[in-house]
């Protein structure tokens, strides 16, 4: 008698239970997985001075290139130098070549999935090159550069003179995105290229000098430089955006039984791919509810026996 009495109270905890686990199992099933897209970081470069000279001597018998760098940098990074310091052989007798000198010579590149920056700064400049001892090929107050791809917007390219620039010995007048050319009789010429910018959808690129140079002192053939130097360069790529659902992604739910309402019945009805979870969490709480309801049935039953 005893123990018909207590198995009722111990069945409905056992169906108390049942249905906390059904409440906590339907949460569980609803949820699903975060689904988290990142975009690659975009790119950006800046250089200082980049020079791709040739130095030839003895009548041109002797080729010795002249290519240097000074603060070349990729994202992330950045660097600041005075001076850059080029060792030639057979070139000035043997004496380094010291291609330039500057107060101030920066450049910073900067990129992650937002936003990529390139930027450069030089500062009171002096360029030489060989067979000038004396003489700067190129002096210049100050220029800058700045190239930024932001997502989403269309990119950026600046570049800056402020300042006077001195080329050969002559001070010149530039002209904004237009060519100088600079000739002084028995030295040699400079043709000059003042902030030229180039964007498209995805990339930015800002050079605020590129010298195209031709130099061979009082025409001897001791030392004939030809080439180009760029100063002041910034080049960017836009961060790639994240990828966007296609809508052809597999659901992570589980399948439907045979027979049950298909995904355009549901839109139509106004549901979702989620009203099998809310169908199953609802027949599990009423299963629950009637097993309750049962056993309370027979437990007055019972009682009214006893």
């Amino acid at each position: 008698m005893n123990s018909t009495t207590l198995r009722p109270p111990v069945r409905r905890r056992t169906l108390a239970a049942v249905a906390a686990a059904a409440l906590t199992a339907g949460p569980a099933l609803l949820a699903a997985p975060a689904a988290h897209a990142t975009g690659d970081k975009g790119r950006a470069t800046a250089v200082v001075l980049r020079t791709d000279l040739d130095v030839a001597l003895l009548d041109k018998t002797v080729h010795v290139p002249l290519a240097a760098t000074l603060n070349e940098v990729q994202a992330p990074a950045s660097a600041r130098r005075t001076a850059l310091t080029v060792t030639l052989d057979g070139v000035e007798q043997g004496r380094p070549v010291s291609v330039l000198k500057a107060d101030v010579a920066t450049a910073e590149a900067t990129a992650d999935e937002r936003r990529s920056e390139g930027r450069t700064e030089l500062a009171h400049a002096k360029l030489h090159v060989p067979g000038l001892p004396l003489l700067s090929l190129i002096e210049v107050e100050k220029v800058t550069s700045r190239a930024l791809c932001e997502a989403g917007a269309r990119p950026v390219a600046e570049a800056n003179l402020l300042g006077a620039v001195t080329v050969l010995g002559k001070r010149v007048t530039l002209t904004t995105g237009g060519t100088t050319r600079a000739e002084v009789p028995g030295v040699g010429e400079v043709t000059l290229d003042l902030s030229k910018t180039r964007t498209t959808s995805r990339t930015a690129a800002a050079t605020a000098l590129a010298l195209r140079v031709s130099v061979n002192p009082l025409k001897a053939n001791v030392a004939d430089v030809t080439g180009t130097v760029t100063l002041a360069e910034a080049t960017c790529e836009t961060p790639k955006a994240p990828a966007k659902p296609t809508g052809n992604e597999p659901a992570d739910v589980r399948p439907q039984t045979a027979g049950g309402p298909s995904e355009a019945d549901l839109a139509e009805t106004g549901g979702s791919s989620l009203t099998p979870y809310l169908a199953g969490g609802s027949l599990a709480l009423l299963a629950a509810g009637a097993g309750a309801l049962a056993l309370n049935r027979r437990a007055r039953a019972a009682r009214a026996r006893d």
